[in-house]
């Protein structure tokens, strides 16, 4: 009884902070990158999608969520500090570490051939059934072609291939499937959603539905968009995947997380991704 209390109490103080804390629209503003090839500009906001015509009108990348020099770091490839990671990407590609000197550029040539792939994982693989990411994808190659073991989900070498694939596709507009064989991982993504998790009693759509725009914390409460994952986050001086976010956010309600790769978290990346159908990938973003 004296734990429910105490729960409970700490699930009306939150309400009561959230309810309370100030307001402030998405920045108006648009984003053009800097690049070796020239300016490319990003969809940061759009309508939302159909499946979300009775929760919103309009969706917004997490970069109008920003502060000034936060999303300026994001116009330029010199400033931003993801491209490092981007750049040791490369050299993994191009390096001969399988069992027998494999490398990714041996089979898949120059990392242009994923060109496509960020904009539509996680997907059904049509010939397992099986809902990949793009990880998924790079460890089918280390451990099928490579033969060698996996590489970890959060790890710096999966993080740096998954942000020089992520590149491939920047400016490309996100259009993951949510029908067909993906519907029911989209339905079990959307139910961990709208689930209350943790001490706290909160679900993904409490901050970033309920509460988007407020301030908790100090932080801006975005929308949770996944467009600009894999990012580079200023407080952690380094790059994050969604699934890892994932973990920080139901960490924040004081559960039990899920792990990344789980079953549950292919779900809500899957879900989190299709509502943000419609923006451009942003490669790798940058985040405070």
């Amino acid at each position: 009884m004296q734990r429910h209390t105490v729960r409970l109490a700490t699930t009306l103080a939150l309400a009561l902070a959230l309810t309370g804390a100030a307001y402030a629209d998405p920045v108006e503003d648009s984003l053009s990158i800097e690049t070796e090839e020239g300016m490319l500009d990003i969809v940061t906001t759009t309508a939302a999608p159909a499946h979300l015509s009775d929760t919103m009108d309009t969706i917004y990348s997490g970069w109008h969520f920003r502060e000034d020099e936060t999303r300026d770091l994001q116009r330029d490839d010199f400033d931003n500090p993801g491209m490092v990671y981007v750049d040791r990407a490369l050299d993994s590609w191009n390096a001969a570490q399988g069992a027998k000197g494999e490398s990714c550029a041996g089979c898949h040539n120059g990392p242009e051939s994923m060109t496509g792939l960020r904009a539509v994982t996680p997907r059904v693989d049509a010939e397992t059934g099986e809902l990949m990411t793009v990880e998924n994808y790079v460890n089918r190659c280390v451990t099928d072609r490579m033969a060698l073991d996996p590489w970890g989900m959060t790890g710096d070498k999966m993080k740096d291939m998954l942000a020089l694939i992520s590149m491939q596709s920047r400016g490309a507009v996100v259009n993951v499937a949510i029908d067909g064989a993906a519907a029911p991982f989209w339905e079990a993504g959307k139910e961990i959603y709208y689930t209350r998790f943790g001490q706290l009693e909160m679900s993904c759509a409490n901050c970033h539905e309920d509460n988007q725009g407020r301030y908790i914390r100090a932080d801006h409460l975005s929308q949770g968009q996944v467009n600009g994952f894999p990012v580079y986050r200023l407080k952690d001086a380094g790059i994050l995947s969604a699934q890892q976010r994932f973990v920080g956010c139901v960490r924040d309600t004081r559960a039990e997380t899920f792990k990344p790769d789980s079953a549950e978290f292919k779900a809500l990346e899957l879900y989190v991704a299709s509502r943000g159908n419609g923006l451009s990938v942003e490669g790798v973003s940058v985040r405070h």
